[in-house]
């Protein structure tokens, strides 16, 4: 029988985490948090899934490590900088948390990063994508896993500036991840040979993208790329197609496109839109076999965060049990010098600046005649490879990288 691993739910305010007292010494068990989104416009791509994934994966580990049992707690976030803060802190400190895993958003988590590294615990970023997270937000106890800005902007931006779509404009999520996709994207049309022609900034909390999406439209763009991510991306992209943007000649680009965004768009607004990605569920029989378990617990495909979150916590266990300790700095020498192979990540490998290099793939969204089932939405249009995929240590503002 599947033994299964009881996460606990950790309640925080902002001032301080109220936790519910340990059942076992911090000494006498692993504990791994997972702070993420449970309740807001992230939680589709992180919340509910992120603990799943990670229970799933310290289950199919066996459930403990080093003798000890393992337990999974979470916390919401709630996109609040100052308790995602307090959470770690407390996490670290009093809980005897040895990970702190997804982190989607990308302000908290680069703020988490610092204070893993301040106390020496270990944070592994799956949610979120700024590439300042291996660049000069870097920690020698952070490792960014999954995906990040420059890796989604350097596949989706050169196809489509290598299709003519040369003249782009941004509508571009004011915070951290949404500044640093559009400054990678920029960085990369330019490089290919196209230009930026104008960009807005929105708010997070908007549900009325229409003012921004005039703007847009006015503009001579061949691309109007959302630099965004969660719900407000998907109302951007619903705005986009009231609007009858693509009548204009526009195309709409989604810098991080979620497979639950497409699932929540559908196909026929989405259908034709080029993406980059991490990970598809349906690549080869490993992804289709993990996804077949999560569907049975999530009643919905899993993404490339989700697939991110079970990989590196397996991971992080294996690199315990070759340590010989939970110790921050021992675990993490481990972990970059062993190989990852997975369903995630075929020959992955952990750099001195954090980043996790693996493939990368590009996209299309299939048409609703070519889709042979619900969640039969992608089709491949090239691999890049991770050393390709992502910035070269050569132009890293790490301060690790020698």
């Amino acid at each position: 029988m599947e033994k299964r691993i009881k996460s606990r739910f950790v309640g925080v305010a902002v001032a301080a985490v109220m936790a519910a007292a340990p059942a076992l010494a911090a000494d006498d068990q692993v504990k791994i948090g997972v702070l993420t989104d449970i309740s807001g416009q992230f939680s589709h791509e992180s919340g509910k899934g992120a603990v799943t994934a990670v229970e799933m994966a310290v289950e199919d580990f066996g459930g403990e490590v080093l003798g000890k049992p393992i337990e999974v707690i979470f916390a919401d976030h709630q996109n609040k900088p100052e308790i995602a803060a307090a959470t770690a802190q407390e996490w670290y400190e009093s809980e005897g948390v040895t990970l702190i895993g997804n982190l989607i958003n990308s302000g908290i988590a680069l703020s988490v990063a610092q204070i893993a590294a301040e106390k020496n615990g270990i944070a592994i970023v799956t949610g979120s994508g700024s590439s300042r997270l291996s660049g000069a937000g870097c920690t020698p106890n952070s490792i960014h896993y999954a995906y990040d800005t420059y890796a989604l902007a350097n596949g989706t931006a050169n196809e489509l500036v290598s299709e003519g779509k040369k003249k782009w404009y941004f509508l571009t999520a004011d915070y951290a991840f949404g500044h640093a996709l559009e400054a990678d994207a920029s960085a990369i049309v330019a490089k290919a040979g196209g230009e930026v022609v104008g960009s807005v900034k929105y708010p997070i909390e908007t549900t009325d993208h229409s003012a921004f999406m005039l703007q847009a439209q006015a503009s001579d763009a061949d691309v109007v790329a959302i630099a965004g991510s969660g719900t407000t991306f998907i109302n951007a992209v619903k705005s986009a197609r009231e609007f009858g943007m693509a009548d204009t000649g526009k195309l709409t680009a989604g810098l991080l496109v979620w497979l639950t965004d497409v699932k929540a768009l559908g196909l026929e607004a989405a259908q034709g839109m080029i993406l980059t990605n991490a990970f598809y569920w349906d690549q080869d029989e490993e992804s289709r076999a993990f996804a077949e378990r999560f569907m049975e617990r999530m009643g919905v495909m899993p993404h490339m965060g989700d697939a991110g979150d079970y990989s590196s916590t397996m991971h992080y266990l294996k690199a315990v049990e070759a340590a010989g300790t939970t110790e921050a700095q021992a675990v993490m020498a481990k972990m970059r010098e062993l190989p990852i192979d997975d369903f995630f990540a075929k020959g992955g490998k952990i750099r001195e600046d954090g980043r996790m290099v693996h493939d990368m793939y590009v996209y299309q969204v299939k048409t609703p005649a070519e889709s042979k089932g619900e969640w039969d939405v992608y089709k491949l249009v090239q691999t890049i490879p991770g050393d390709e995929a992502f910035r070269p240590l050569s132009e890293s503002e790490c301060p690790l990288v020698k």
